[in-house]
């Protein structure tokens, strides 16, 4: 059996064994800054990444670190309480052993979070934006031999984010009177954050805001069949024109992360609540 397989099923069967045999309905990847709405997560069970059989151990700021099932919007879900990126060191394998992970686990819908650069000049610091699209320029993690177990050699692209559950998020914001925006996430690698001219390349060629992650989750997930629905939060304005003394702070970025995170976990919930 491919050993990536292996290794994938392990970690599944280690958290089931946690589980008490239920089967969880969504999979949620919580980013830098929104490991809040785990907070919501009713009756936990909190499990420690580095418990887990072949998990690495999140470094990025903002990232607690743990596996948390239970309880959402009357729902069983398990969660991401922080990711895992490529700028980390780690391989993709290891970026979307998660994401697979939670497949075994039996989910039906992945939920993805992050916080990101706004390119867009209409985005300010908070705004929320649906995304509707991605540009990926991160190495695609189906490079290499291709998990049969999971889905086919040349997935489908053209919905990375599905449709239906994208309506049923804009007419709960509706009701719920919070303002959406929605738009076209970049993926690069980072660390470093992106200089004036490249955030003026990437509104050029179509991107709304950018970050350093989410996309690899995605594409692992569509490649599984599995319905995507994702988020950014706005925590810088990323246009270009910035004064001379201006840096990009992760601090900083946390900070507008934390303070939207009750509205996304609001939207989230309410979601998550109408799924079967």
């Amino acid at each position: 059996m491919d050993e990536r397989v292996v290794r994938i099923n392990e970690a599944a069967e280690y958290i089931k064994g946690r589980l008490g045999g239920k089967t969880s309905l969504a999979g949620i990847v919580l980013g830098s800054g929104l490991g809040k709405l785990a907070d919501g997560i009713e009756d936990p069970v909190v499990i420690p990444y580095k418990e887990i059989p072949h998990f690495p151990v999140s470094t990025a700021v903002g990232h607690k670190g743990n596996f948390i099932a239970g309880t959402l919007g009357g729902k069983f879900v398990v969660a991401m309480q922080g990711r895992f990126h490529f700028y980390e060191g780690y391989s993709m394998e290891l970026v979307t052993l998660p994401v697979r992970v939670m497949k075994v686990l039996g989910i039906k819908y992945l939920f993805v979070s992050n916080a990101a650069g706004g390119v867009n000049f209409a985005f300010k610091v908070g705004d929320l934006m649906i995304i509707r699209d991605h540009i990926n320029l991160l190495p695609n993690p189906l490079i290499g031999k291709n998990m049969d177990d999971f889905g086919p050699r040349f997935p489908d692209m053209t919905r990375p984010y599905d449709p239906g559950l994208i309506g049923r998020m804009e007419e709960i914001a509706r009701r719920e009177k919070i303002q959406l925006k929605k738009g076209v996430y970049l993926a690069g690698t980072g660390p470093s954050y992106e200089t004036p001219a490249e955030y003026s390349f990437f509104r050029l060629i179509g991107a709304d805001a950018v970050g350093m992650s989410t996309v690899p989750e995605v594409i692992a997930a569509r490649h599984s069949g599995i319905p995507v629905f994702g988020m950014s939060v706005i925590t810088n304005e990323a246009h270009g024109d910035f004064p001379e003394d201006y840096v990009n702070d992760g601090e900083e970025v946390i900070k507008a992360a934390d303070a939207a995170a009750d509205r996304m976990s609001l939207l989230f919930t309410r979601l998550i609540s109408t799924l079967d």
